[in-house]
């Protein structure tokens, strides 16, 4: 018997001579490849004779399912017509982003969509996009920053200490804060969230552990940020209670950092070799949730929203306990992910990337820019924009074009005359990089409620 396991060495034990043995050779090349042959081989044989005792096994489910139900992999054609959607501030969204979902509408598994006022084109589905498909999660939908999402605090501090505290502020900010690949806290903080079941059970995640261990509390590159500002609160009809007035907020962006950049990679690559589709649209591909791969990236996904939120709770800890002073309001939300969610009386999941969960009386935050107000808002439960709303602003400028047309001192200039500190951030992260946020929210009246805003003062991005 040869060392390395081979199709004849599965055939000798009674294998099927289809699929099941491309599938099987795979999870052990991917997940036992230091477990000996005769070892692999013995529990291969367990997995034959009694198939259904396996299924939902991290390692062996998937070889289960292959011997019980194969997944069907055939080649998908696009419906000649859209699933139903309404676009918000058309007449500031671009083209290109409307094709985007233009196209995700016409997937066979899609029951209806709609587009924010921030949108603009990403990768598969446009960011700002919403798609609600039938029983069909798509990785490339939901993004690969699993469960990015905002996060406000408000201490009942005088917003006087933005300034007469400034120096300490940013200081918190400059050493405290953790951004980009290899920044970590020194001292790490233990969570429940490593206790997951999801950790032990899925192979894949299980090695990410260590990783997630190390950036909890971190937050990524690009556009994420933590930032003291100014909260005031307009609306005194308000679930806490609060007087109309000032306070001091700390806004926190970011999302699932490694773990769900892995998680995405993984399972979009999976997908693309379960569901081919017309090139153009190949990142729409999609895992049916009836599937071991669908049902696996379903828990992986929302281990990886919660870990995103536990992640700010830990940037929030550790600043309040600087400040030394207990928050009177939590506020938060994700916005790059798949709920379930009711439409047109049917369960359907609801991929949001880039957009804000909407539903009647919900909460959320939508940030501007640097210089721009964020807004607290309450869902109005719009059933034609999938109770969503924005995510942000939403960019004007392309990174690549903020680098060719941007200089240091102009955003220098912005800054100061709105009297915002920056620490870190770079060209593609400039003011002028985004829509006018007071814009995308004139055209979603109809999707959200303004309880208030947060102006920053102290921004604090990757270098």
């Amino acid at each position: 018997m040869g060392k390395k396991l081979s199709g004849k060495d599965l055939i000798k034990l009674g294998f099927p001579k289809n699929n099941s043995i491309n599938v099987t050779l795979g999870q052990i090349n991917r997940y036992q490849k230091r477990v000996k042959k005769e070892k692999i081989l013995a529990e291969a044989k367990r997995v034959l004779l009694n198939p259904a005792s396996y299924q939902g096994d991290g390692v062996w489910g998937k070889i289960a399912e292959s011997l019980l139900k194969p997944v069907e992999v055939k080649k998908h054609s696009l419906k000649p017509v859209r699933s139903p959607f309404t676009i918000y501030g058309a007449n500031e969204i671009e083209e290109q982003a409307k094709y985007q979902l233009f196209d995700a509408l016409k997937l066979p598994v899609s029951v209806a969509g709609a587009l924010m006022p921030d949108a603009h084109a990403g990768y598969g589905l446009p960011i700002g996009g919403v798609l609600a498909t039938k029983n069909a999660v798509i990785p490339y939908a939901v993004g690969v920053d699993i469960g990015c999402r905002m996060c406000l605090t408000m201490y009942p501090i005088a917003i006087s200490y933005l300034k007469g505290k400034k120096q300490q502020l940013e200081n918190i900010l400059s050493e405290h804060t953790k951004f980009g690949m290899y920044e970590t806290h020194k001292v790490k903080h233990d969570h429940p969230i490593f206790e997951r079941d999801e950790f032990k059970t899925i192979p894949l995640v299980k090695r990410l552990k260590d990783k997630a261990y190390k950036q909890l509390g971190t937050s990524g590159g690009g556009n994420h940020f933590v930032e003291f500002g100014v909260v005031t609160i307009t609306d005194t009809s308000n679930e806490w209670g609060l007087d109309a007035g000032e306070y001091l907020g700390v806004l926190s962006h970011s999302g699932s950092r490694g773990l769900g950049a892995n998680i995405a990679k993984h399972y979009t690559y999976l997908a693309t070799k379960q569901c081919p589709l017309p090139k153009h649209v190949q990142q729409l591909a999609w895992l049916d949730l009836n599937t071991h791969d669908g049902q696996e990236y379903w828990m992986a996904m929302n281990l990886a929203g919660d870990y995103a939120q536990a992640c700010h709770d830990n940037i929030h800890f550790r600043i309040g306990k600087l400040l030394g002073a207990k928050p009177v309001v939590k506020i938060e939300n994700h916005h790059n992910f798949a709920w379930k969610q009711e439409v047109n009386g049917e369960e359907c999941i609801v991929h949001r990337k880039g957009a804000t969960p909407a539903g009647k009386g919900e909460l959320g935050i939508i940030p501007g820019s640097m210089t721009a107000p964020g807004y607290i808002v309450r869902g109005l439960g719009n059933e034609e924009s999938l109770e969503s709303a924005s995510h942000g602003a939403g960019r004007l400028l392309s990174r690549r074009k903020c680098k060719e047309t941007l200089t240091k001192s102009e955003i220098k200039k912005q800054l100061k005359s709105h009297d915002v500190t920056l620490i870190g951030g770079g060209v593609d992260e400039a003011p002028m990089a985004y829509k006018d946020i007071n814009k995308v929210m004139a055209n979603q009246k109809e999707l959200v409620e303004v309880l208030g805003t947060f102006t920053p003062k102290i921004v604090r991005m990757d270098k």
